[in-house]
Formats: C-alpha cells, structure tokens, sequence
C-alpha cells in the first residue's frame, strides 16, 4: 500500500485526508441515523397512554428530554399542551426544523467530498503528465525512463483513486439524504398525530 501511495506521488495525500473525512462521517451517520435513535416505533403509543393516565408531568418531560430525537421533538409540543392546538403544532414545527439540520448534520461535507474528489484526482493525472513530458527532455537529449514511469503512475494512481473515493462518498450521500428526508416526514407525522391525541382529536 505504501508503494502504491510513493508511486502516486504527493497529489495523493489530499485525495487521503478526504477519504478518511469520508469514511469517518460515513460510519457516525450509519450509527446516529438508526431508526431506534430517531424514531422509535412504539414511542407515541407509550407517550399517548402516559399523557392519557398521568398527565403531562415534570418527570415524563425530563425523560423525553434525554431520549432519542423524537422523544425530545415530543417533549418541546407537551411543554405547550395548554396552549391552543396551533401554537402546540408551531412549537413542534419549530423543533422539527432544528431536529432536520441534526439529521443533515456532515451530509454537505461527504456530497462536497463526493463532487470534489475525481477533480482531486485530475489535479493528480495534470501533475502526472506535467512530469511526462518534463521527462521527455528538449531537442537532442534523451528520454528519462525512470521520471516517465513515475509521471505515468502518478497520472493514473490518481485518477484511479480520486474515482475510489468519489463513488461510495456519492453513494453514502443519496443513501442518507433519502433516509434523513424519509426520517423527517414520519417525524412530522408522528408529531401531528401527539398534537392531535392531546387536543382529543384521535383516540
């Protein structure tokens, strides 16, 4: 691996930083955009049934506080529920907002990653072939072989690895920009549903 990275030259190291921003993000995205994290499937029936038997207490809004993302999306609407259904339902709007860009959180820089790397790795193949030609000398002198080789593997070793890094980043990036836009749309129901059981519209 080692002689791979000498052979590519210095045009690489860039190219390695953001492969290991990339992978770093990738992997704290897949642990924090879990659905139990998010949002836990029985969460409303079990806040539904407390609010319904206990009421709205101090120790269920700490509880929620503490929880997963919706819990504490929940927790912001019960501190409003005797207020009128449409401030309740601003007040959840208002959270949900904050609750997406958490969700977003690192998103732009992998797809900034995922756009910038195959130019990364251009930058790598025009340094290459810079050397390429620098090895064919001027009128009258010989070729170096050696310094052609090298411009050669510099050229192709980034290119190559500039596509490595740009295809599972932009891969990574849709796949979790639709599971944060799918996350958000059952938070927001989710959310309507509580406005709705509070104010004794749904049972």
């Amino acid at each position: 691996m080692f002689a791979i990275i000498q052979a590519a030259g210095w045009p690489i190291w860039p190219l390695i930083i953001a492969s290991i921003i990339a992978l770093g993000i990738i992997v704290e995205r897949a642990w924090s955009l879990q659905r139990s994290k998010v949002v836990p499937r029985s969460l409303l029936a079990e806040i539904s049934q407390e609010v319904k038997q206990k009421g709205v207490t101090q120790d269920l809004l700490n509880r929620l506080s503490q929880g997963p993302l919706l819990a504490r999306l929940f927790a912001v609407g019960l501190r409003n529920v005797r207020s009128s259904r449409e401030i309740m339902k601003e007040s959840l709007e208002e959270s949900g907002r904050v609750a997406a860009h958490e969700l977003e959180r690192f998103l732009t820089t992998l797809g900034t990653i995922a756009s910038l790397a195959p130019i990364m790795g251009l930058f790598g193949t025009v340094v290459g072939m810079i050397e390429i030609f620098g090895a064919q000398g001027g009128p009258g002198m010989s070729s170096n072989p050696q310094q052609l080789a090298h411009g050669i593997s510099v050229a192709l070793y980034n290119t190559a690895f500039g596509l490595l890094v740009a295809i599972p980043s932009m891969i990574f990036y849709r796949h979790y920009r639709s599971k944060v836009d799918g996350l958000v749309v059952e938070m927001e129901m989710q959310a309507v549903k509580l406005v709705e059981i509070v104010h004794g519209e749904r049972s």
